[in-house]
């Protein structure tokens, strides 16, 4: 009996009253504030920064409100200019808030570089195929009197010989001498 006296008494009603405008307050302020805090329904158009050069990005982006950060620039385009961007993440006329960071893919100032495999004294089939494989292009074929047909002698790039092991860059045009089978 004690508690159902307790559960209508105007003390109780009062403390039930107090928790829910308070609770209603809270929901209301926290709405409200986290609309201000996060911008809410304001947004900003991602530009198109496709061809643009690295060193006028941060003027670009700081006019626009926004950050960047380079993420990839390990593919060259030989079609781009180099260090411009090549595409970024959000896409171009995307809507984004105030201060967002935009990734970008820069193309790199020209093709990494890349090992040049041994290739003497292997058949001519294995070494195109080996050249294509990691990279580089076939130039010349030069024919030499060795008693090895179509043996690679040596490598070349340029007319130079060179050794295996050293770095060019890829798509080089790399030139095999090879025996022509007399002696």
């Amino acid at each position: 009996m004690y508690l159902v006296n307790f559960l209508f008494s105007k003390f109780f009603l009062k403390q039930i009253l107090l928790i829910t405008l308070f609770t209603v307050f809270l929901f209301i302020l926290s709405s409200y504030g986290l609309k201000f805090i996060t911008n809410h329904d304001q947004y900003l158009t991602v530009p198109d920064l496709k061809g643009v050069h690295l060193n006028d990005l941060p003027y670009i982006m700081e006019k626009e409100n926004l950050r960047f950060e380079v993420i990839d620039s390990t593919k060259f385009d030989p079609d781009s200019s180099p260090k411009t961007v090549i595409s970024h993440i959000p896409f171009p006329k995307s809507e984004v808030k105030k201060n967002r960071k935009i990734y970008l893919i820069v193309n790199p100032s020209s093709y990494r570089k890349i090992t040049v495999p041994n290739l003497v004294q292997i058949t001519k089939r294995n070494a195109e195929s080996m050249i294509k494989s990691v990279g580089f292009e076939l130039g010349r074929i030069i024919y030499k009197n060795n008693i090895g047909k179509d043996m690679v002698l040596e490598i070349q790039f340029e007319g130079k010989k060179i050794e295996a092991g050293i770095l060019l860059p890829k798509t080089t045009k790399i030139d095999l001498v090879l025996g022509n089978g007399k002696r």
